[in-house]
């Protein structure tokens, strides 16, 4: 593990970083396109956010978490304008720093797109199974992507954030679905799971993900258990993965939200912050030239 001290960040850090990431008024519409799951039968739903100048960029491939793509405060047309602000947030942070970003819309092309409740788990239809289905939808845009013109086909990650970390996780494993004899050549180069569940990977004996993946937690987070992802952690450093861990006190799921909710509890915001800097530089390490 590049990281064992499972990073505690402490406030000052707040008083160097700048919250350079909120929406930016005025910012592109992100271009909506459609492409087939690793599934074979569903056309998915995909946002682009691109940079502005001409040429062939890494890529990031982002999914979303249980609540799905779209804000609860905009319930109507699922469209582009229609996006939360998180997602809105991270597709224009990767756009400006030099990266193709497509947010993956996995629920509404299967009728659910406006999500699912806090602690809906048992209840969801295995149609949405982030185990199971939602690994072979990364896999469809990793394809997509690949056919762009903008895009180095070679140089492509994913990110996911909750219920979108865990389809990360397995998208990552040794028998991903969608994705046979998975090697970062064939697949993503590297990945980023923020605040997932950690449960099933933790209970595989011979789980290793088949790229570098780096690994955010929030210590009070009430939706999944951030402990469970930290013997995951320890587990995966025993075996030699290319694995970079990140526990922060305090700060709560979702904790990336840039509402002002979420923004105004500071280890949140210190979170926040944290994550986009080593997101930044990781995608940087493994995705750039």
């Amino acid at each position: 593990m590049k990281k064992t001290g499972f990073v505690s960040i402490c406030a000052a850090l707040a008083a160097v970083l700048v919250f350079v990431a909120m929406p930016i008024a005025g910012a592109a519409v992100p271009e909506a396109v459609q492409f087939m799951s690793a599934d074979g039968r569903t056309l998915l739903t995909g946002y682009v956010f691109a940079p502005p100048a001409p040429g062939r960029y890494p890529a990031v491939v982002m999914m979303h978490g249980r609540a799905g793509s779209y804000s609860s405060l905009k319930r109507g047309p699922h469209n582009a304008d229609a996006l939360t602000m998180r997602h809105k947030m991270w597709g224009q942070f990767w756009a400006e720093r030099g990266y193709v970003a497509i947010h993956v819309d996995s629920f509404g092309p299967r009728g659910y797109g406006d999500g699912f409740g806090k602690h809906s788990y048992s209840s969801r239809p295995q149609e949405v199974s982030e185990q199971l289905v939602r690994p072979m939808d990364a896999y469809g845009a990793l394809s997509y992507l690949r056919t762009r013109a903008d895009v180095a086909a070679d140089r492509i990650g994913v990110q996911g954030w909750s219920n979108g970390g865990m389809t990360v996780l397995a998208a990552m494993g040794p028998r991903p679905p969608g994705l046979q004899n998975p090697t970062p050549t064939t697949g993503f180069r590297a990945a980023l799971s923020i605040y997932p569940g950690c449960r099933v990977q933790a209970a595989e004996s011979d789980y290793k993900p088949y790229a570098p993946l780096l690994l955010a937690v929030a210590e009070n987070d009430d939706e999944v258990s951030p402990t469970v992802c930290r013997g995951l952690a320890e587990s995966l450093s025993s075996r030699g993965a290319p694995l970079e861990f990140y526990w922060y006190d305090g700060a709560h799921h979702s904790y990336d939200d840039p509402g002002k909710t979420k923004q105004g509890h500071e280890p949140n915001r210190i979170a926040t912050q944290d994550t986009l800097r080593r997101a930044e530089a990781f995608f940087a390490r493994y995705l750039q030239p």
